[in-house]
Order: C-alpha cells, then structure tokens, then sequence
C-alpha cells in the first residue's frame, strides 16, 4: 500500500509549557488511538512528529500507527521557525519514497504546525527553501494556538491558516477531534483514489476558524516573544531548574480623562524542567532583554521544593527560590546572604519566550 505520511510539527517554546504543551500530548495520544481503531488508515497513515523551540529535533521518526508510542514533550527556549522547517525539510527529503517505473510512491505528505507565539528568529531564508522545495510537494495547515500567534509567518508557509482559540480542555478535545477526523477523511481519500487531503468541516468557529488570508497582519519576528514573559529560575533546595511564566495582559488606566492600556503581564505559573530544556533552546537564550518587576502581577512559589517565595532575584542577576531561612544561598552563584522585601520597580532578565 502507498504511504499518507503525516508530519506535526510542534512548537515546545517556553511559552507552551504548562496546561498547553499537556494537553497537545494527550491528544496526539487520542489521535494515535481513534486511528488505530481505522481500518483506512491502518493501511496507509505514517505518522511523525518533530518539535522546535530554539533547536529541533525529531521525537516521533515517521512510522506506522500501529508501532506508534505517545512520547514525552521537551520544552525549550526560542521559537526558532527556520530551524523547525529546515528539520522538517531533511526528514521529507530522508524519507519521502517517489514514484518510479517499479514502484509507486508516498501520497503527498500532510503536515499540522502547531505554534502558539512569534519567530524569535530571522526565518526569511527557510520560508524562501520552503516555497521553492516544498510548498507545492506537501499540504500544510497552520495553526495558531491563540491570537498571539504571528500569523503573517503562517500565511508566508501555507495558504491553510486556522486560528484555534484554545480556551478550555474541551476546546482542545474538539480541536483533535476535528485534527482526527481529517486525517480519517484524507486516509479513505487516497484509498479510493482521491486527491489525498480532506479535512473536516469546521463546525464550531467559536474554537477553530479559518483566517482569512487578506486580512493577515503583517510580517513580524523578533528576538523576544513580548506575548509572553518567561524567567528561567533554580531552585535553591534541589539545585532544578524550572520556569516562570506570565502571559501579557494589559492594565486599563486612565490618563487625564483618557481611558489607555498600560503593558502589563499576568502569572501563569511555575513548572519544573528538565535538562531536554537545555538541548532544546537556542545559543544565547537568556539575553540581555529585561522587564521590570512593576509589570508583573503575582508571583509564584518554587514548583521543585514548595518554598513560599519562587521568584527572588540575587545580585548575579538570576532568578530562585526563598524560603523561611536566615540565610539563603544563590545556587547559580553560589552567595550566600539575608534576603528581603524591596520596595520600587527592578529589571530581571528574561529569556526569548
């Protein structure tokens, strides 16, 4: 039988981790399983799966359902497009099968990208080998995992650009339903002879609608995803990393009888790494980009050992936790001395996002 090879190419930036990045796991995972129960696409479906943040890498090479294992998702720093495309691009050209005088190939791959922010690299010369390679030689369907998304980069890649407002667990549940659904109809395509990509009809436009193309903004990449802001931290107790999240919200004031929006950004929350955070992120991730502390509103305890304070800053400029001790040691640098409260506004240091 002729392979349908089907490639997700998973943004893990730092701006995933949490609710997110678990809730992609769990339905790539109901994917896998509705599929396997598919006579069709038992038959024909390959799957892969790559991931990119600041580097990327392939989690899933591309395999039959049947011998597919739900994998763990990194998390890393940047979102690096042009590294994502260009991995993808070597695994098409590693394992596409062409069609020759003895043998017929592979469908036209179909390829779901999942991003939920903006390049926070220059990915101009990858979309440009994209166009020129592949575009025509593949289906691809952008997806923008909420409004923060650059969606002019998506529109540069594909002509198929879905907004999923992603909202709720049930928002992800009906978004791989209908991710499901597309694959089950594009695989009973291509095994009555079809042109190959089917996908569902989008029922519920309050959770995935179709971006109009004209109505795209335009193109924006840059060294710091501003939709988020992340601050790498360690904990004092363990020595582990992990992660502090806010998601920009901006304040309402009022300015001699003008009603504005100050920048401002809400906690998320505070979650464990591991060393795949290191593999996964790009050279230079903690830069010299800074946010003062009078834009964020909350802060966390430490996700690793329970300390009451998770986001205390030392002189070497690096983010730990507190606890109720005299004396606290920086376990970046290794200081050891009495912590307190500050008054007024500082500047931390935060990664790419």
């Amino acid at each position: 039988m002729r392979r349908l090879p089907i490639y997700f190419l998973i943004d893990v930036s730092e701006s995933m981790i949490g609710e997110q990045i678990q809730y992609v796991e769990e339905g790539l995972a109901t994917i896998v399983k509705e599929l396997k129960s598919d006579p069709y696409a038992l038959e024909t479906v390959w799957i892969s799966i790559i991931v990119f943040a600041g580097q990327a890498k392939t989690l899933v090479p591309l395999q039959e359902i049947i011998s597919f294992y739900p994998p763990k998702f990194p998390i890393g720093g940047g979102t690096s497009l042009s590294n994502g495309l260009g991995h993808l691009m070597y695994e098409l050209r590693k394992n596409t099968i062409h069609t020759t005088a003895t043998q017929k190939g592979d469908w036209k791959p179909i390829v779901f990208l999942f991003t939920d922010g903006v390049p926070t690299d220059n990915s101009t010369a990858a979309i440009g080998e994209w166009k020129r390679n592949w575009q025509r030689q593949t289906n691809m369907i952008g997806i923008s995992f909420g409004a923060e998304t650059n969606l002019g980069v998506l529109n540069e890649i594909t002509e198929t650009v879905l907004l999923f407002k992603n909202t709720s667990a049930h928002s992800y549940k009906e978004f791989f339903r209908w991710v499901t659904a597309s694959i089950k109809s594009s695989s009973l395509s291509v095994s009555n002879n079809g042109t190959g990509i089917e996908l569902a009809k989008l029922t519920d436009d309050t959770i995935l609608t179709k971006i109009d193309p004209d109505k795209m903004p335009p193109v924006q990449q840059g060294a710091v995803d501003t939709n988020f802001a992340i601050f790498s931290a360690q904990c004092q107790q363990t020595k582990k990393p992990y992660l502090i999240k806010y998601k920009r919200d901006p304040r309402p004031v009022n300015i001699s009888g003008i009603d504005m929006h100050t920048m401002g950004y809400r906690l998320v929350g505070a979650f464990p790494v591991d060393h795949t955070y290191a593999e996964m992120s790009a050279e230079g991730v903690h830069l010299n980009n800074t946010i003062g502390t009078e834009e964020l509103e909350g802060f966390p305890t430490c996700p690793c050992c329970g300390n009451q304070y998770g986001f205390s800053v030392c002189a070497c400029g690096k983010v730990h936790c507190v606890g109720n001790e005299e004396i606290s040691t920086c376990p970046n640098c290794n200081t050891s001395a009495k912590y307190g409260f500050g008054g007024g506004n500082m500047d931390v240091g935060r990664t790419q996002g």
